[in-house]
């Protein structure tokens, strides 16, 4: 592509906690990202999530500073060294501006809208995504021996809608939502949380916690969500820190997005 890191623009779809992961790895390698979300993104790691920004304005996730802008403002955040967060859904800023890197970090666990041609290098984070055909290239995002993997054809490994052994617990750790309504927290995200506590409500009725742990992450308050969707996540491991450090799993999925970068760039 002929173009050095410092020039290259990447357009993150998402800027969750993996989303983050990788946001900050293309960051600090020195490329100009941007992070595109939705206007009430549902993100349960908050303190180490840069989507946080489009509700406070702008967020730190360590040492990185992300800043909620608009599309004709998005130079100006760049030259403080923040990452720029836009609201943009509907990704009208691939008009707006050259990207040479379209990264699509939604998670979602399938394709919701990216192309191939968005950009000459498109790459999609687990399941959803077919590398050489959907994207130039699929992370791995399934805890295990392949975590962070870069396949530059074919498909990862399927959704076993089973959350990540940690601590010896897997599903245990997920809380849900009781009922439909809003989401009202009643504990604090990296305070110790016994099991059968409520950390939250949903209209009223307790959102209960199932293993003993410190809340890792949850829901913003008001938050509307529906009976069964994840609102907060226990801990077992009990340590206050890896609620404001980016995940091992995220740094895995970044260094593996970073890797097919620099590849695609060369042979693209």
């Amino acid at each position: 592509m002929k173009l050095g890191i410092e020039e290259l623009r990447v357009l993150v779809r998402g800027a969750g906690d993996l989303a983050t992961g990788v946001i900050a790895k293309l960051h600090e390698s020195g490329f100009k990202v941007v992070a595109v979300e939705i206007a009430q993104p549902t993100v349960i790691r908050r303190t180490v999530s840069f989507a946080q920004a489009v509700f406070d304005g702008e967020t730190t996730v360590e040492g990185i500073r992300a800043v909620r802008t608009e599309w004709p403002d998005v130079e100006s955040v760049w030259a403080m060294n923040a990452v720029p967060v836009v609201v943009d859904p509907r990704l009208e800023g691939l008009s707006r501006m050259r990207f040479d890197v379209v990264v699509d970090a939604i998670i979602a666990k399938r394709n919701l809208g990216t192309t191939i041609d968005m950009a000459p290098i498109v790459i999609g984070l687990g399941p959803g995504f077919e590398a050489g055909k959907d994207v130039h290239a699929v992370i791995e995002t399934m805890r295990g021996h392949y975590l962070g993997r870069v396949l530059y054809n074919g498909i990862p490994e399927p959704d076993t809608a089973v959350p990540g052994l940690i601590g010896g617990f897997a599903g245990e750790r997920v809380i849900r939502a009781p009922k439909d309504g809003i989401y009202k927290p009643l504990a604090q995200i990296g305070e110790r949380i016994e099991e059968g506590q409520a950390v939250a409500e949903v209209d009223g009725e307790p959102a209960i916690a199932t293993i003993s742990g410190v809340l890792r992450g949850q829901l913003s308050d008001g938050l509307r969500v529906t009976r069964g969707f994840k609102v907060a996540d226990v801990d077992p491991r009990a340590e206050e820190d890896h609620c404001l450090t980016i995940s091992d799993k995220a740094r895995s999925i970044g260094g593996g997005v970073l890797e097919a970068v620099l590849h695609l760039a060369r042979v693209i």
